[in-house]
């Protein structure tokens, strides 16, 4: 589990690709300060367990149904990526609860610059779209964050609170200095890829909800 408070900037120093699955080391010295082999720690907002440790640096093993599910696919070296240790039982929880499952990812579609901050919107698949709320909690790349706003597009392509048309469903976050300096988040602009995992909370409220959906419904096909 982490808390989507990320500890340092780290920095891929080596990715080694075959057909099925990729070798990926990533230079954090705080990371790396007290892990051992086996521990977890969040690279862009996935869970990624150390299979080496070197002196500020550790080596994971990324399978193909990960680098296909999120951005460490497309990454190389020399990038900057989101760090974070798994919380420790007695933590304060800063942010909220992350597993580090990236559910999908999502594309810039808008970046609003202002004095001190900026607002950014980014599409969400219609899966789900329905896991984000207004106030609510996301984990973008790793980074906990409230949702400031969420909306879809009508069939006219009206714009939305922004004043900007985004593409089908979409959500917006707004990033405060210390987000944008100590994170990837900064250096965003529209069409770059993110990875997003949407609140464990409404991820169970959504399969509870299904199978009294389900259940209700046969119900009444058998009166």
């Amino acid at each position: 589990m982490f808390t989507g408070i990320i500890e340092e900037l780290g920095q891929i120093t080596s990715i080694i690709r075959n057909d099925t699955d990729a070798r990926l080391t990533v230079r954090g010295p705080l990371s790396v300060s007290d892990a051992k082999v086996g521990d977890s720690i969040s690279v862009e907002g996935v869970c990624l367990t150390v299979a080496e440790l070197h002196a500020d640096a550790f080596t994971a093993d990324v399978m193909g149904e990960t680098l296909r599910a999120s951005t460490l696919g497309d990454r190389a070296e020399g990038d900057a990526v989101n760090l974070e240790r798994a919380m420790r039982l007695g933590d304060r929880l800063g942010g909220h609860i992350v597993q580090g499952h990236i559910d999908s990812t999502s594309e810039v579609l808008e970046v609003e610059h202002f004095d001190a901050w900026r607002r950014i919107r980014f599409a969400i698949d219609p899966v789900h779209a329905g896991l984000l709320v207004d106030k609510g909690s996301v984990a973008v790349s790793g980074v906990s964050l409230t949702v400031s706003a969420v909306g879809a597009v009508s069939a006219e392509g009206a714009a939305g609170p922004s004043g900007a048309p985004g593409d089908g469903h979409w959500f917006e976050v707004s990033l405060i200095p210390e987000t944008l300096s100590a994170t990837t988040l900064g250096t965003l602009d529209v069409g770059h890829r993110v990875n997003v995992e949407t609140d464990i909370l409404a991820r169970h409220v959504a399969r509870l909800v299904s199978f009294a959906t389900s259940a209700s419904d046969g119900a009444a096909r058998t009166q």
